[in-house]
């Protein structure tokens, strides 16, 4: 078996810990290579060994056939627009001409595609009904990219992330930078997902791939985002911000968007189908993991110890 190429469109946050991983476990056995908009951030990726390609809405790839043939393994993270995913839109013609070798696809979704269920459970065989232009646009570059996986065979998976939290982007970092609030709306709640389990997902699919099959990520305890504030307040032992009300708090549509839907999401299908034993089963394991991964890269920092590397978007 020769070296595996793993190419992200989209080199973000969980893209990242992907390569970290497979390059802190299986260095010999991978290359990786991801797109970005931001040249400083490729200047950091060809640092360590990731190979950086600019790539944005307006600027397709230069010349992609030359370099997808040799993929192995193709994750998409870029966000949609009105139109669709932006990768599909650019060079879906170059992934099904010029990627013989190709074995696994995965596409970075997200479960707003569910829509507002007022606090009801949903699964994978859910119907897809989103309630806002996010979820919207999301189920669209789903069925793009299921397309690929229908008309022409190519091994796409689908996953569909609920609240992404880990290491330098959880509650603890918007506690400590002073932005925290606690919002409180009777009988909501949110999913979420440790990054590494994200990771667990990604990695055990891309051994076992399972073309056309769609797959809820999130953890076992759908929680109201101003408990998982005040147990971060207590964590880092501080006095957790006062609650406001969901009525008067002042807050972005965006933000807004996120409260409108309601929904609890079931994770059956990752443990059945692909064995997975979460790492963070709910928010308290995973937020003190996160503390704890924090004060030992301090440590290790003040040593000057060369383990001390994270992941770039950390």
């Amino acid at each position: 078996m020769g070296v595996r190429k793993l190419f992200c469109f989209g080199y973000g946050y969980c893209c990242d810990y992907l390569g970290y991983e497979l390059l802190s476990h299986h260095r010999d056995a991978w290359d990786i290579a991801g797109t970005t908009r931001d040249l400083e951030k490729a200047k950091t990726m060809r640092y360590y060994d990731i190979k950086p390609y600019l790539f944005d809405n307006e600027k397709p790839l230069d010349d992609p056939k030359l370099f997808l043939k040799d993929i192995t393994h193709l994750l998409i993270s870029t966000p949609p627009d009105d139109n669709g995913d932006p990768t599909f839109l650019a060079h879906a013609d170059d992934l099904v001409s010029s990627m013989p070798n190709l074995e696994w696809v995965g596409y970075l979704s997200s479960t707003a595609v569910y829509g507002d269920r007022d606090g009801e459970w949903v699964d994978e065989e859910s119907e897809t009904i989103p309630s806002n232009k996010r979820g919207s646009r999301r189920l669209k570059a789903e069925q793009q990219w299921l397309s690929l996986f229908r008309d022409y065979d190519l091994p796409v998976h689908i996953f569909r992330l609920s609240g992404i939290y880990g290491p330098g982007r959880s509650a603890l970092d918007s506690v400590r930078a002073g932005y925290a609030r606690r919002i409180e709306k009777p009988g909501h709640a949110f999913s979420r997902i440790h990054v590494r389990d994200i990771v667990e997902v990604l990695l055990t699919s891309m051994k076992n791939p399972t073309p056309g099959e769609i797959f809820n990520l999130c953890d076992d305890l759908a929680a109201p985002s101003h408990e998982v504030i005040a147990y971060a307040c207590d964590l880092l032992g501080i006095d957790p911000p006062p609650l406001i009300s969901y009525e008067d708090a002042d807050m972005s549509p965006i933000a807004r968007s996120f409260y409108n839907d309601n929904k609890r999401l079931h994770n059956d299908k990752i443990k059945d189908k692909l064995r997975i034993t979460l790492h963070y089963p709910n928010y308290k394991i995973g937020l003190q993991a996160c503390l704890e991964s924090e004060r030992e890269h301090d440590e290790l920092r003040a040593k000057n110890d060369p383990n001390a590397y994270v992941p770039i978007s950390s």
